[in-house]
């Protein structure tokens, strides 16, 4: 794996509803402002709320994403968010050596309770969620990948690559509400599911996994291949490899191996990462609850620029109707 050029990346990404009746309260969140570390910059930011709310919070969460509470209190009967942002990215892994990391069963045993043992905080990630159940059928599927004293980042490719060539990526496939199980027997769904299936095999076998949320170009910046799931949020996970030469092992984002398995690769400089949970539940890049409004239209929008030193590279789609907000893929 070669690094790929420092790379600056515009993305804007709009979501629009239109009411049928007017709304009286509306309580939102939103995560969509992209993380920070030596890897990714953020150079500029803008959070746009329109109609402009009564209150408005931002702060981080305990997992160190950027959030923003707001509210309206005002009668209205449409609602536009714009987040537009400007990051530049360097390549996290350029000179990961799989190979050198721990064993994997090795690295799950150390993590199992002991009494009054100091607490992994990875830990967290290797435990089942709301979108991410135990599945038995899913430790039978990781488990060809990891045989006995494999080391965790090769097992974690292995995994990748397996996803990549046994499921396939179909647009609207599967719902928010759609239950794992089922994406896992269908073989097809979205990049939602392609992280949440993945995530739910490494945590079968004890093994922490993290759910990221975030964008992607539609051609790589460093291969100029076509990825998938860029026309919209996109979401991938992160596997923990401690020890592993290539991987950061300090700052927040620190042991943590990116993994994009509906595109079968290690992100480098076409993946914004905006926020990182257990699962699509805790990073929704919108969510909220609102009294009144009836039936309502919805239009989310993204749109994607990369810009190297030589200048526009890249640009993905325009605004179009899409999925509930945060579907990714």
């Amino acid at each position: 794996m070669s690094d790929s050029p420092v790379m600056d990346l515009d993305v804007m990404h709009e979501t629009r509803y239109v009411y049928a009746s007017d709304v009286s309260l509306a309580q939102h969140l939103a995560h969509l402002k992209p993380l920070q570390d030596e890897h990714q910059q953020l150079l500029d930011f803008s959070l746009a709320i329109s109609p402009t709310p009564d209150h408005r919070v931002d702060s981080w969460d305990e997992a160190g994403n950027a959030q923003c509470h707001f509210s309206l209190a005002q009668p209205h009967d449409q609602l536009t968010v714009r987040a537009t942002s400007r990051v530049r990215l360097a390549a996290r892994f350029g000179a990961l050596r799989p190979e050198q990391s721990p064993p994997w069963d090795a690295l799950a045993a150390s993590l199992r309770y002991v009494a009054q043992a100091p607490l992994q905080p990875a830990v967290e990630y290797a435990m089942p969620s709301p979108f991410v159940p135990r599945l038995p059928e899913l430790r039978e599927y990781a488990l060809p990948s990891f045989p006995p004293g494999r080391p965790v980042a090769e097992g974690a490719l292995s995994l990748m690559h397996r996803l990549f060539q046994d499921f396939k990526y179909e647009s609207r496939s599967t719902e928010i509400e759609t239950p794992l199980s089922r994406a896992f027997a269908q073989k097809r769904g979205v990049c939602q599911d392609f992280a949440h299936l993945m995530a739910g095999c490494l945590r079968m076998l004890g093994l922490p996994a993290r759910y990221v949320s975030g964008y992607l170009l539609t051609r790589a910046a460093d291969s100029g291949e076509a990825l998938i799931g860029a026309d919209a949020s996109h979401a991938w996970v992160q596997v923990w490899c401690p020890e592993t030469p290539g991987v950061p092992q300090t700052g927040p984002g620190g042991g943590w191996l990116a993994l994009d398995p509906t595109n079968d690769i290690v992100p480098a400089t076409s993946h914004v990462r905006l926020a990182v949970g257990r699962d699509f539940g805790d990073v929704t890049p919108l969510r909220g609850v609102i009294r009144g409004g009836g039936r309502h239209t919805l239009t989310v929008g993204v749109t994607t620029r990369g810009r190297p030193a030589a200048g526009l590279l890249v640009a993905t789609v325009d605004q179009q109707p899409m999925a509930p907000p945060g579907t990714a893929g």
